[in-house]
This record gives structure tokens, C-alpha cells and sequence, in this order.
């Protein structure tokens, strides 16, 4: 009793000293730069920047900087095991002088950090986290990227197998070795202690011996982490049982002849095959990039100095000509500069249709050719390329933190501290007990509370789903910037969508002909388009796409004159034709009582309505306007089904404006909005307490898309627009609006359905095996069920999670 009271004192004293140890805790700090140079003692390095411009004592001028300077990198950081590992690393970067934002991501084993290059270097950043037990490289190119973390996962794989086929045998022979008294035959030298001590030193010092480096490190820092729990919990119950083997003397007959170096191996065992399966399990959420990356061209075929080689994708440079062949994907962005094909862009704008492509077309790399050959200048290669960009859109996204992560984060810096005191009560309450007669109950409860503890869960819970929802919208064409938009897409209940170019094509095309008198459509269609042939206006490119799509005869023009404001007159084939507006008629002396009446109705109607006239008579009434997108009804209608009111918002005139809306069943329409006053409106939404989401193309849309709580840019867009959009729909199509809200809501339940396993799983977990069910039911926790139980959680988290892969919009 003597001892067990020393004990429990001494556990209580020692509690004592870890909460000392860990409220004190501090992150290391950074040297100052050192000086170049030629600079002198005293001197500043770096100029001041909210310092106001004076004279030194020398008469110069010191000039302070206005803008900030900032970088950012991306880091591929392994050791992180659990949201405490994560908590530690970020804790630990942002208080280091010169990183203005770190976002650090388990699932992805990533770190995306802003910094200023003045006061810190990336290779102190990485000196930094290889200080506090992780270790950190700067992530290369993407393609490079993907091959070292292909290469360090089967290097990883590799050795959690062999550890996991050498520990997992040995503890079998442990565990037969320790309970004998469970087989009918007596398991002899197995159960000498000697010969256990023996086999379970490799188990705990080179099978476990990552988690014994690792808690080391943190240690040495004032931190903790997943690993601290592993080290102290198998280390307690190694310790013991060779103080037990060796110098029994020194223990009371009540403890004397029992050891555990059987739980010790068990417990390292089975946490190695939990991560063994995790690390698996993880290696599908980042199936996306894999996927993205795969789908590029290997080697092109490239012209220098009048000779065709083939070289490696990786070697191609801007302004390279390159030949494709039929049947080839084209291997970067570029030019047509001869040749004609059909290109299939079904990759990008999930068209199945082949586009006819010529010289001066654009093309995009990873596309497919699919008949003619031809030369193309490369304008943008590598990570610059469209496919390029996208997966690292994804790649970002997938590093990125929600909200609700930055909380649980928070909660698992301190949560590891807080079991390791819990364990210490555990283990002194069993050991002053006064029904407790054997100590081996305060050992294995004190064990098992810090094994089943481990916050893998938590540290997975966010990021796993927040990857496979990106990925998952990528295979889509729903680009999705960051977690945080993911996030907020789901609470969306305003969407506002502009008009050309987005829920319409962008373009004029020719909608409706009405003549009088003896001509028929056929003829003044046919006779307009010849009359505009000379002209590029818009309209004009209208009427003489639709004599093309009729194959109609046309004929080149003779004295054509261009009226600015009012339209064109020509002479085709000896008939003079005018097209144009009322003035352009009165000009003319032309009487256009016979075709007022369509003409009302055809501007009613939301269309630009025209006149023709052939020699010098009234003719018809044609009309052009921007038609809707193919999908844009059924996307607006899928999206009112969801309960989310629609606003459109343009710059056109409220019955051009309204004939659109009304068409597509939007509920309301800002019409006649300048271009820089759409961030008002979106402003002004958002201060009746709406979550608008922001649909656009244009440039003059990008200060709107970046206001709104979501912005989505369609992808055949401007670069700006794409930008400033936190989702981006590849091509043109609109459906992926609505996919993008149900992506988010489907994520959003997964990540709360993952939080709910694991803090339940840890709520009702550490008081079990604490103990507090053995007064009523008898029941104490084996240490080893304990890591089963752990392990199972973090599959359980990850398993869920994966189900992300099987949403379909």
C-alpha cells in the first residue's frame, strides 16, 4: 500500500509538471536575417514599411514602402499523424516573424504558406517544422510533385508492411506467451520473461520507433502530439514489465511476476496496421489530381531548326512549333498556325461533338485530335497550360481549410495535454482504490485512455472529405477554389446570374424574317447577307450565318456604303438593298407603315428588330438577339427547385431584360445596370441578408463575382472573371451551378457526419477505458482493444469520407 501511495503521489506530481510543461510551452523564433555585405553595425536591413519619409543625419532620404511583400509556397510535410500534429505546425509557423498566413492540411500532408522573402526564407521555414519533429520539402512542379509523392507513398507502404509482417507475428507469440492459462497446452519457453523481453524489444524500439522519434521531438519543444500518447501508453507498460523481468526485487509480491510487454506490441501493432490502412484509404482522396495530371500528353512532337524530334512534355517551350498527328492529344496550349482538324474538347467543355478547327484557332492541351493533321504554335506550357492551371485550382483546394477545421484544429492542440493529465487521474484513482487488489488495473486503464484518445479522427474528419468533394467536382467540371467555398456554397439562397454570355450565347444570331409584298424570306435573307458581306458588325455576322446554315446563294456586293448608327446600302446583282434602322429608312424616303406594326411587336419581344428595303421599297422586318444557352432552362428550373430565388442582372433595357426572364422563369430582373455598379446590387443583396452567389463571364463582372459569397465563373470566359471566382464551370454549360450548391451540401454532411463519429467516438471512449463502467458491469478496457478501437475510428472516418466518390449531380 506503501508504494501504490507513492505512486499515486508521484503520478499526481508528475501531472503537475506536464500541465506546467505544456501551458508553458513556446515555439521557437527565427534568427534576423543576416546583413549583406558592406552594411554597417547599426544599420537597418529593411526599410521600415509604415515608417513616414525622412532626412537622415546624412541628408538621404529614407523611402518607406506602402505595399507589403509577399510570396507563398507549398510544402510536403511528413510525420503529421492527428489535429494535433496539424495544430503544432501551424502554431508553430504563424509566430514565426515574417509568415503572414500558413494553411496546413493532414489528409494532404501539405502546407500552402504566405511569407515575406525580407524576413524569412523558405529554407528557415522548413528548418523551422524539421525543428519541432516533421519533416519538410518544398513541393516542385506538379507532375514532379506527384511523381515524389507517388514515390515516398510506396516507399511509405512499403515499410509500414514489413514493420506491420514483423511486429504482428512476434506480439501473437507475446500475447500466447502471457496467457497461458487460456490454452489447454502449456505454451512452455513462450511464456519465460527473458525470452519476451527479447522478442518485444525490435517491436517497440524499430517497429514502433516512429512513434517513440516523434514524440521525442515534439517533447523537446514543450508540444505534444498522436505519437506522445503511443510513446507514453506502450513505454508504460514496456518499462514496467522489464523492471519486472530484471530487478523484480524491487516491486511488492502484489505486482511481482506479471508483465505486459505483450499489450506493448499489441498496441504497436495494430496502430501500425491502422495506419498501414489509412494510408491506403488516403491515397484515393487525391485520385483527382492523379486523374488531371494523367490526362496530358507524355512526349510532343517538336520542329527546331527545320528537324522533327520528340521530346518529353516537360521540354516543350512557348513559341515551339509542333506537329499533331490524327488520333494524338495535343500536348499544350497553342495556335493552329496550318492545317484543319475536328478537335474533341469533350475534356473541357463536355461537348461530345468535335470542333472543326483551322489556322488561328486556339487549341488546348489534352484535347483530343481526331482526323486531320496540323502545325500549332505552343503558347502556354506546363503549369500554365489550361489542364495545368485546373489541377492546381484542385491541388489548392484540396490543401485548403474550411472554417469548421480551423475550430477543430484549435480543440486538438489542447486535447493532447488534457488526456495525458486524464491518464494520470486514471491511473492514480485505480491505484488509491480501495477495492483495487491488483495494480495491473491502473496500468492497463492508464494505458488505455492515452491509446484510444489519439485524435486521428478529428485530424481527418475535415480535410479527407474537403479532398474527395473537390476531386469530385473536378471529374464534374466544377473547379472549386478553396474549402471555404465549398463551405458556403450549400447556404446559398440568392443567385444572380448576368445575361450575355452567360445564361445566353453571347452573340447575336438571326431570329425571325418577316416579309411583305412579293419577296420571300428566302430572297431578302439571301439578298441582305450578300449586302452584308462586306460589313464585320455583329449583326451582320448574324444574317450572314444564317444564309450559310440554309446554303444559301450569295453574291459579293458593288458599291457598298456603311451609315455609322444606321445600317449598310449595297447593290447585289443590279437590286439595291438597304438594312438598317428607322433613320436609315427616312434617309432614304422609304414608308414603313406596312412594317411598324412587327416591328413593335419583334422590340416588345426583347429582339433588334431591322429593316430592309429593295429598290427603294419596303421589303421586311428582320430581327436578331442573343439566344439562351441550350441548358440555360432546365439549370435555372433545377436551381428553383432547390428553393433558391434567381436574379438576373444586366446592362440591356428593361424589355429585352424582362423577355429573357420570363422565358426562363427568373424571379426578378435588374435591368440597365452599369457594368461598375453590379457590386452594388450584389452589396445591396447581401445587406437584406441574403448568401448570393454571383454567375458570370465578363471582365466587367469580376468585381461582382469577387463581392458575392460565392462567385462562379463560366470557364469559356475571361481569365479576369475566372480569377475572381471561387468556382469555375469548365466550357460554358450551367448546370454545373447547381451541381456545385449539391456538391457542397453533400460534403458539408459528410464532414459533420465524420465530426460526430469522432468526437463520440472520443467522448465515450476515454471515460470506458478510464474505467467507470467496471463497478456496474465489470467491464476495464484492454489496452490492446483500445487500439483496435482507435485504429477503427480513423478507417471509420476515412471510409465515409470516400463515399463522397460515388455523388452523381
Amino acid at each position: 500500500m506503501a508504494l501504490d501511495l507513492t505512486l499515486s503521489i508521484g503520478a499526481l506530481a508528475l501531472g503537475a509538471a506536464l500541465l506546467w510543461f505544456f501551458l508553458g510551452k513556446r515555439v521557437p523564433s527565427l534568427p534576423s536575417p543576416s546583413m549583406g555585405e558592406g552594411q554597417g553595425e547599426g544599420v537597418p536591413l529593411f526599410v521600415d514599411s509604415h515608417a513616414s519619409p525622412e532626412r537622415t543625419e546624412t541628408g538621404t532620404q529614407k523611402v518607406s514602402l506602402s505595399l507589403p511583400i509577399s510570396e507563398s509556397t507549398r510544402l510536403s510535410i511528413s510525420g503529421m499523424t492527428c489535429a494535433s500534429c496539424v495544430m503544432a505546425i501551424d502554431r508553430t509557423l504563424r509566430a514565426v516573424p515574417g509568415i503572414s498566413d500558413a494553411s496546413v492540411n493532414l489528409a494532404a500532408e501539405q502546407a500552402a504558406i504566405s511569407f515575406d522573402p525580407r524576413h524569412v526564407t523558405p529554407a528557415e521555414i522548413i528548418a523551422t517544422i524539421q525543428g519541432i519533429g516533421y519533416d519538410a520539402r518544398v513541393s516542385g512542379g506538379l507532375e514532379e510533385a506527384q511523381e515524389v509523392e507517388e514515390r515516398s507513398r510506396v516507399r511509405a507502404l512499403r515499410l509500414l508492411m514489413l514493420k506491420f509482417a514483423v511486429g504482428a507475428p512476434i506480439a501473437v507469440i507475446l500475447f500466447i506467451g502471457s496467457s497461458g492459462d487460456l490454452f489447454r497446452w502449456d505454451p512452455g519457453f513462450l511464456a519465460n520473461h527473458y525470452f519476451q523481453f527479447g522478442i518485444a524489444v525490435p517491436v517497440q524500439f524499430w517497429v514502433g520507433w516512429q512513434f517513440l522519434a516523434s514524440a521525442w521531438k515534439t517533447a523537446r519543444r514543450r508540444m505534444a502530439d498522436m505519437n506522445t500518447l503511443i510513446a507514453a501508453g506502450t513505454l508504460s507498460a514496456f518499462l514496467f514489465s522489464t523492471v519486472a523481468t530484471f530487478a523484480e526485487d524491487l516491486l511488492p509480491d502484489s505486482v511481482s511476476g506479471k508483465v505486459y510487454f505483450d499489450t506493448a506490441a499489441i498496441i504497436v501493432s495494430l496502430i501500425l496496421l491502422g495506419r498501414l490502412l489509412e494510408a491506403r484509404a488516403k491515397a484515393k482522396t487525391s485520385d483527382a489530381i492523379r486523374k488531371l495530371v494523367g490526362l496530358q500528353a507524355r512526349t510532343a512532337r517538336v520542329v527546331r531548326d527545320g528537324k522533327e524530334m520528340e521530346v518529353p512534355i516537360a521540354e516543350v517551350r512557348v513559341a515551339d512549333h509542333l506537329l499533331v498527328r490524327p488520333s494524338e492529344k495535343v500536348p499544350v496550349d497553342g495556335l493552329i498556325v496550318s492545317g484543319s482538324t475536328s478537335i474533341d474538347e469533350s475534356m473541357v467543355t463536355g461537348e461530345s461533338i468535335p470542333v472543326d478547327k483551322g489556322p488561328g484557332d486556339r487549341v488546348t492541351g489534352a484535347t483530343l485530335n481526331t482526323v486531320g493533321a496540323f502545325k500549332m504554335e505552343a503558347t502556354r506550357v506546363g503549369e500554365e497550360t489550361l489542364l495545368g492551371r485546373i489541377a492546381l485550382m484542385v491541388r489548392d483546394a484540396q490543401g485548403s481549410r474550411a472554417s469548421i477545421q480551423r475550430l477543430v484544429d484549435v480543440v486538438a492542440g489542447y486535447f493532447v495535454p488534457v488526456v495525458m493529465l486524464v491518464a494520470l487521474a486514471t491511473f492514480a484513482a485505480w491505484t488509491l482504490a480501495p477495492d483495487n487488489a491488483e495494480f495491473n488495473r491502473s496500468l492497463a486503464a492508464a494505458v488505455a485512455v492515452l491509446i484510444i484518445a489519439c485524435p486521428c479522427a478529428l485530424g481527418l474528419a475535415t480535410p479527407t472529405s474537403i479532398m474527395v468533394g473537390t476531386g469530385k467536382g473536378a471529374e464534374f467540371g466544377v473547379l472549386i477554389r478553396s474549402a471555404e467555398a465549398l463551405e458556403t456554397a450549400h447556404n446559398i439562397d440568392t443567385i444572380v446570374f448576368d445575361k450575355t454570355g452567360t445564361l445566353t450565347q453571347g452573340q447575336p444570331s438571326l431570329t425571325d424574317i418577316s416579309p411583305i409584298s412579293d419577296f420571300t424570306a428566302d430572297q431578302v435573307l439571301a439578298l441582305a447577307a450578300s449586302a452584308e458581306r462586306s460589313s464585320e458588325h455583329p449583326v451582320a455576322r448574324a444574317i450572314t450565318s444564317a444564309s450559310e446554315s440554309l446554303s444559301l446563294p450569295l453574291s459579293d456586293p458593288s458599291d457598298f456604303e456603311m451609315k455609322p448608327g444606321q445600317g449598310i446600302r449595297a447593290v447585289v446583282e443590279g437590286r439595291s438593298v438597304a438594312v438598317g434602322n428607322r433613320g436609315l429608312m427616312q434617309d432614304l424616303g422609304i414608308s414603313l407603315d406596312a412594317l411598324d406594326p412587327q416591328f413593335e411587336y419583334l422590340a416588345r419581344d426583347g429582339k433588334t428588330p431591322m429593316f430592309v428595303a429593295i429598290d427603294g421599297m419596303p421589303a421586311a422586318v428582320i430581327a436578331v438577339a442573343d439566344t439562351l444557352k441550350d441548358d440555360a432552362f432546365h439549370a435555372v428550373a433545377e436551381i428553383k427547385r432547390m428553393g433558391i430565388r434567381t436574379v438576373m442582372i444586366t446592362g440591356d433595357n428593361r424589355y429585352a431584360a424582362q423577355a429573357i426572364a420570363d422565358q426562363l422563369g427568373i424571379d426578378s430582373v435588374l435591368s440597365e445596370v452599369m457594368p461598375q455598379d453590379k457590386v452594388n446590387q450584389i452589396k445591396k443583396l447581401q445587406s437584406q441578408g441574403s448568401t448570393v452567389a454571383m454567375v458570370g463571364d465578363g471582365i466587367n463582372d469580376a468585381p461582382a463575382l469577387a463581392q458575392a459569397n460565392v462567385g462562379i465563373a463560366i470557364g469559356a470566359g475571361t481569365d479576369i472573371a475566372i480569377e475572381a471566382a471561387d468556382v469555375t464551370l469548365m466550357g460554358s454549360r450551367l448546370g454545373g451551378v447547381a451541381t456545385a450548391i449539391k456538391l457542397s451540401s453533400a460534403t458539408m454532411r459528410n464532414i459533420k457526419q465524420n465530426l460526430f463519429f469522432a468526437f463520440v467516438y472520443n467522448t465515450a471512449g476515454i471515460p470506458i477505458a478510464a474505467g467507470v463502467l467496471f463497478p456496474f458491469i465489470g467491464l476495464l478496457l484492454n489496452p490492446g482493444i483500445a487500439a483496435l478501437a482507435m485504429a477503427a475510428s480513423s478507417l471509420s472516418v476515412l471510409t465515409n469520407a470516400l463515399r463522397l466518390r460515388s455523388f452523381k449531380p
